[in-house]
């Protein structure tokens, strides 16, 4: 759904002009192809922003609506990570989320790190947002945070480095290291959250920010409890799935905590096979850890969905 609107019109990301528009079965021939079994819809960003002022109040309900449709017309194939309202619209947020839980059978929702340009701009761990996470506390929810596609304040460096690439894996660490640092995490540590692209520069970043805020910012944690904090959060492979992230990941978080993700369809099959080639590659003399990455992770942490083979975010 929404390919090319995943990015706004400034991110510079380019689709090829033979790639199809997506659809369930765009999906599902892809996840053949690679032999997946089971994959979670998703619409990470936050789209609304980029829609005339008289869309935005029911596009999360035709998205959400849309991969509960895809979900049934094609059975044990698709799980659904709803989308939710700009959240910075609390009441909005919340009445989707209800909805999406309890009327379309939701397995967790996405979040975007940061809400609003400038001086609007609201990242997760803002007051804001504190109904939205008690609430997602309280379902034991699944979140699925990946960085906005906010351009940085300078130009591109080239066509090779749109935003995608150059600025949004440090909008998911920004939002991980907010939330963290801003307590959310532990005031909130029902909610298991996913970080997209193994969290970005997260895993060598979490000591910077362990180490700056304990010991120069009086942050209330301490730097064992910031990088503790750290550790809770699980790491997806999509466009990371490369030896040295894989190295990085296991030696920073436990190995249940490690997911594979390919970021279809915003990243082609040719670059998403590529990845996934490069996890059963570091993975091949590991058998039961690859078991765990490609599929057992996933299914321990949204069990409804053990009928597949690889999950995919």
């Amino acid at each position: 759904m929404l390919t090319s609107g995943l990015f706004g019109d400034t991110s510079g990301w380019k689709f090829k002009e033979d790639e199809k528009p997506w659809t369930p079965q765009v999906s599902v021939d892809f996840m053949d192809q690679l032999g997946i079994g089971t994959a979670i819809l998703s619409v990470p960003n936050d789209i609304e922003s980029r829609l005339p002022e008289n869309k935005r109040h029911h596009f999360a309900r035709e998205v959400n609506t849309q991969s509960r449709q895809a979900a049934d017309d094609h059975p044990g194939r698709f799980g659904l990570f709803a989308h939710l309202p700009t959240p910075t619209d609390t009441d909005a947020a919340l009445d989707e989320l209800t909805y999406a839980f309890d009327v379309l059978g939701a397995d967790g929702v996405t979040l975007t790190n940061v809400y609003g340009v400038g001086d609007e701009a609201r990242s997760l761990g803002d007051p804001i947002f504190e109904p939205l996470w008690a609430e997602l506390d309280r379902r034991n929810a699944v979140v699925f945070l990946h960085g906005e596609q906010t351009p940085g304040s300078n130009r591109a460096p080239s066509q090779l480095l749109p935003t995608p690439i150059s600025e949004t894996p440090n909008e998911t660490y920004k939002g991980a290291a907010d939330l963290v640092t801003s307590g959310r995490k532990r005031q909130f540590p029902n909610v298991r959250i996913v970080l997209a692209h193994s969290g970005g520069s997260t895993p060598y970043l979490a000591a910077r920010v362990a180490a700056l805020c304990a010991f120069h910012l009086d942050s209330e944690l301490t730097a064992d409890e910031i990088l503790a904090d750290f550790r809770t959060f699980y790491y997806e492979t999509a466009l990371s799935g490369f030896e040295t992230n894989l190295v990085a990941l296991e030696n920073f978080v436990d190995s249940d905590h490690i997911l594979f993700g390919t970021d279809f369809p915003a990243a082609n099959p040719r670059t998403a096979g590529w990845f996934t080639d490069n996890v059963d590659e570091y993975f091949s003399n590991r058998p039961v850890m690859l078991a765990q990455v490609m599929h057992d992770n996933a299914y321990r942490l949204l069990p409804r969905l053990t009928t597949g083979t690889p999950a995919q975010q």
